[in-house]
Order: structure tokens, then C-alpha cells, then sequence
């Protein structure tokens, strides 16, 4: 019986870009309303490349025009894609949430690493990009 586990790999590029073009709304952990910020910079980006921005982090109200969440649990409708801008450690608890809530990804972003995270989170049939800035991704991909 083999024991080591298969490392975690980000999907080839077709499959991020098929994602992201087939995905229409993202909800963003961890969204500051700090413009100087980097999770706040992403998702301003990506609002003006036509994705609908679903802010989730506690005891704000509103970022980027768009009426926040405190946890993923209470974000109505569908979500697409989680952006996740926490710590490693607070990984595990957004993909439990992520998972609990139906999205069909989860986005962690450049400079987060939770490979057992990342790993159960594709395993309960999610699509999974880790330790990746979405906006030089989706700018790379989507270049013109």
C-alpha cells in the first residue's frame, strides 16, 4: 500500500480559465475596506472584470459598494468561487464553510499554503487554486 500522498497541484491553466469564465459571482474572505489593502485591490479588480463581489468579513457593513457578509454561511444565493485572504491556520475553517455552503471553488490566495485544506477541499468535489493571486491570474489568462 502506497502511503505518501499525492501533493496538491493547481489545475493547468485551460481549467482555471474555463472556471473563471463560466464564474460569475465571488465571495471574498477576509475583504478589507482598506483600499492600501491587497485583498481589497483584487476585488476591486476583479468587480471591473464583470464578476459580482460578495464581501465576507465581520462587523462591516459594505465594501466596494457591495453589502458585507460576517461569514459565508449568511451569503445569500449561489457562490461561485470563495477568495480566501486569511492566515494558513484559518484556512481549514472557510474550506469546512466553503464546502457546507454548496460554492464550487475555492480560491487560496498567493503566499497561503494549507495543503490538507486545499487537498479535502478538492476531494468534496470543489475546483481549487492555492497559493495564486487570482487578478495576475485571471490578468495572465484573460490578457487580450
Amino acid at each position: 500500500m502506497n502511503t505518501t500522498a499525492t501533493p496538491f497541484r493547481n489545475p493547468p491553466d485551460e481549467a482555471i480559465r474555463a472556471f473563471l469564465a463560466d464564474a460569475t459571482r465571488i465571495a471574498v474572505v477576509g475583504l478589507s475596506p482598506n483600499a492600501s489593502r491587497p485583498s481589497h485591490g483584487v476585488s476591486r479588480y476583479m468587480q471591473r472584470a464583470g464578476y459580482r463581489i460578495v464581501p465576507v468579513r465581520p462587523l462591516v457593513t459594505e465594501v466596494l459598494g457591495e453589502p458585507a457578509y460576517a461569514d459565508l454561511a449568511n451569503v445569500p444565493g449561489d457562490i461561485d468561487l470563495v477568495d480566501v485572504f486569511r492566515r494558513a491556520e484559518e484556512v481549514d475553517a472557510v474550506v469546512d464553510a466553503a464546502i457546507a455552503r454548496g460554492a464550487r471553488g475555492i480560491w487560496i490566495q498567493l503566499g497561503i499554503v494549507n495543503e490538507p485544506a486545499a487537498l479535502r477541499a478538492r476531494a468534496a468535489g470543489l475546483f481549487v487554486v492555492m497559493d495564486a493571486c487570482l487578478m495576475v491570474e485571471h490578468a495572465r489568462l484573460f490578457a487580450r
